[in-house]
């Protein structure tokens, strides 16, 4: 792996990438990050699973003024969660995994949301992705979140070689420096959504071209 050999320049294409997402929409859940609450970024990424970004930012401000902790949340019926969060992918799914997760925060973690991975995991509705991104941004704390945009782009750079989102993020964590972990994803996220997209993207203009191998691209613009 081009990271691993010390031939990739990561601090470079890190300082191309900010320049080139200037001025893109920031993902919702960074957005909702501001309000510094973990229980507010977990909600909203959970809502956000395979949901657009112009769906999770109002879905999740709707379902935050009917409540806004663990306890006011899992006192909320069903189809009031589902009608606030709708039309997210999946809401009657996530209106009861939210439920049942909100349940266990009050009755084991005091209505707090745990800092720590292994105790975010143990969580019902909560993934890898999820969990990750609830450390950095709404406790402040080290992780790597990787989510398809980021699985994708750093196969397709060579950084890494791998076969999942789960599998980068553990490589990620050997090889890429600390320093970026915490806004990685969202940076990562921005150019996914905007540049470098999974079918076609626009290589005839990007930032990086001069250091992407264009793995597995196979049609691009």
């Amino acid at each position: 792996m081009a990271g691993e050999k010390g031939d990739f320049n990561i601090a470079e294409v890190v300082k191309e990438l900010k320049k080139a997402v200037k001025g893109y929409r920031t993902p919702s859940v960074t957005v909702i990050a501001k309000k510094n609450d973990p229980f507010a970024v977990l909600i909203s990424c959970i809502i956000s699973l395979r949901t657009r970004d112009e769906v999770t930012e109002p879905a999740s401000a709707r379902l935050f003024t009917l409540a806004k902790t663990p306890s006011e949340l899992s006192k909320l019926s069903d189809s009031k969660i589902e009608k606030a969060i709708y039309p997210a992918a999946f809401f009657r799914n996530k209106s009861k995994s939210m439920k049942e997760m909100c349940k266990v925060l009050v009755e084991e973690y005091s209505g707090k949301v745990p800092d720590k991975l292994e105790e975010l995991l143990k969580l019902k509705g909560v993934g890898r992705k999820t969990a990750n991104l609830t450390l950095t941004l709404g406790h402040n704390k080290p992780g790597i979140c990787v989510d398809i945009h980021v699985h994708r782009i750093c196969n397709r750079l060579g950084y890494v070689k791998t076969k999942s989102p789960d599998e980068t993020e553990m490589v990620l964590r050997e090889i890429l420096p600390k320093r970026y972990w915490k806004g990685f994803n969202d940076l990562l996220v921005s150019f996914g959504q905007n540049f470098c997209k999974s079918v076609s993207p626009f290589c005839t203009t990007c930032a990086i071209e001069n250091h992407c191998p264009k793995i597995g691209v196979a049609r691009s613009r």
